[in-house]
């Protein structure tokens, strides 16, 4: 069993470390930057490290700082949280290296899935489904180009290979324009991941975006825990999350869940991990792993009663997996809406001081969130600010109580995109029947 962690992130996810640690005995140290000496867990952690000024890249991101957190603590692991360097494989090797247990994949392991080329061909040797496509980079040669470009079949994407979160893309609707997309992408990818690498697949026209929660010990042992639908997004970025995912046929699930634990199995998995997916004309097509905890990780929680953070701990200490693929049993319906600090219409950012905040409650209501009246909302990170979530036993039921939650929640002195959700996105009947793609909600709000 781990002994003492430092919480090397801020926010909700760190307060939900924080959670799990004090269940299962765990001492922690909060590590925070000088705009966040308020944090939640900060307040309840064992012990606080300041580790630099507001600016991520000299504090969350900075990797010396964090490790001497660690030291003067004498704490024997890190935990990464989600964001900042969570998926980052130096800082992972650096933790090792300095004698610390890093609770997440090993270092090649993130090195593997963290470029897109790489992640896409060891998913293909364990038999995961991927999306038709070059089969590895895009060369020099212009030719070689056009060709791979009519066989796979226009529209194609271009995709930076070392990219995420939305960045290093581009889509190509015809031959004319196949070249020039090539050349910025490079040029995009070149500078902001240090790497020119691209390559090219089938566009999807109207996909959804499913993805496969895993847990595995590293010693051999993989488990899924079922599928999320997190199709409703903005300028790529998830907005609301469900589990299961509505309308797969089951033995397709099973499939690619089964394909999934194969895979882990092969890479030598350990910890948590997404394997993320488009889904069109009932067929999977992999896009990506992320190797770490998921901000809509309470979904899949809520649904098979498996807490994710503990386990990531316990594997962390050296322990094999608790349960078994057997001892998983997924019942009912579960959905996510994630609250940030923003203008509801505009989008912009609403920092500020919290003058009023009052949560809402009632029978499988959840909320994880590190806010509280006379909270200030810094202006230098993510907005996330909350993350709302419901069960029922049907997804109706789920539906039903996160309309009733939205309506009992108050976030006064800052504004937040709550009144978008309760009055656009559960109260639109696309959405409610469930199986929308992924450029649904985009659509919505241009139409109002």
């Amino acid at each position: 069993m781990l002994e003492k962690v430092v919480i090397a992130n801020r926010g909700e996810i760190a307060l939900r470390i924080l959670r799990a640690c004090k269940e299962l005995g765990i001492r922690t140290v909060a590590v925070y930057s000088s705009a966040d000496r308020d944090l939640m867990h900060v307040r309840l952690a064992d012990e606080s490290v300041c580790i630099g000024p507001a600016s991520s890249t000299d504090s969350y991101l900075n990797i010396p700082s964090l490790i001497s957190a660690a030291e003067v603590t004498d704490a024997d692991a890190i935990h990464p949280g989600y964001g900042f360097l969570a998926e980052n494989a130096d800082f992972a090797e650096s933790v090792e290296r300095s004698g610390f247990v890093f609770v997440g994949p090993r270092p090649e392991t993130i090195r593997l899935m963290g470029n897109k080329v790489s992640a896409i061909n060891a998913m293909k040797k364990a038999g995961v489904p991927t999306v038709p496509g070059s089969n590895g980079p895009v060369g020099e040669n212009a030719d070689e180009a056009l060709r791979l470009g009519r066989d796979i079949g226009y529209p194609v994407i271009i995709k930076a290979a070392a990219g995420g979160g939305g960045r290093g893309m581009r889509v190509v609707e015809n031959e004319n324009q196949l070249l020039n997309a090539i050349t910025l992408t490079r040029s995009e990818a070149k500078n902001a991941f240090g790497d020119d690498t691209v390559y090219m697949e089938k566009f999807l026209q109207h996909p959804r975006h499913v993805e496969i929660q895993v847990l595995a010990d590293g010693q051999g042992n993989a488990i899924h825990l079922g599928d999320r639908d997190c199709s409703l997004q903005r300028r790529h970025q998830k907005v609301v999350e469900e589990a299961p995912a509505p309308g797969i046929p089951q033995t397709l699930r099973d499939d690619v869940a089964e394909a999934c634990i194969k895979a882990c199995q092969e890479i030598g998995y350990r910890g948590a991990g997404t394997f993320e997916f488009l889904y069109e004309n009932e067929r999977f097509y992999f896009i990506e792993m992320n190797t770490r905890v998921q901000v809509e990780h309470p979904v899949t929680e809520m649904i098979s009663g498996v807490d994710i953070v503990k386990e990531q701990l316990l594997v962390a200490g050296g322990n094999a997996l608790s349960l078994t693929q057997e001892q998983v049993h997924l019942s009912g319906h579960a959905i996510e809406a994630r609250i940030n600090a923003e203008d509801p219409d505009r989008f912009t950012p609403s920092p500020g001081k919290i003058t009023y905040f009052h949560p809402p409650g009632g029978n499988g209501v959840r909320v994880d969130s590190h806010i509280y009246t006379g909270y200030t909302v810094p202006p230098y990170y993510d907005s996330l600010v909350a993350k709302l979530i419901t069960w029922g036993p049907t997804r109706d039921v789920a539906m039903a109580r996160m309309r009733n939650a939205l309506e009992e929640t108050v976030i006064e002195g800052i504004k937040t995109n709550v009144p978008l959700h309760r009055e656009r996105i559960f109260r639109d009947p696309a959405f409610a029947a469930g199986g929308v793609d992924i450029h649904h909600l985009e659509k919505k709000l241009r139409s109002n």
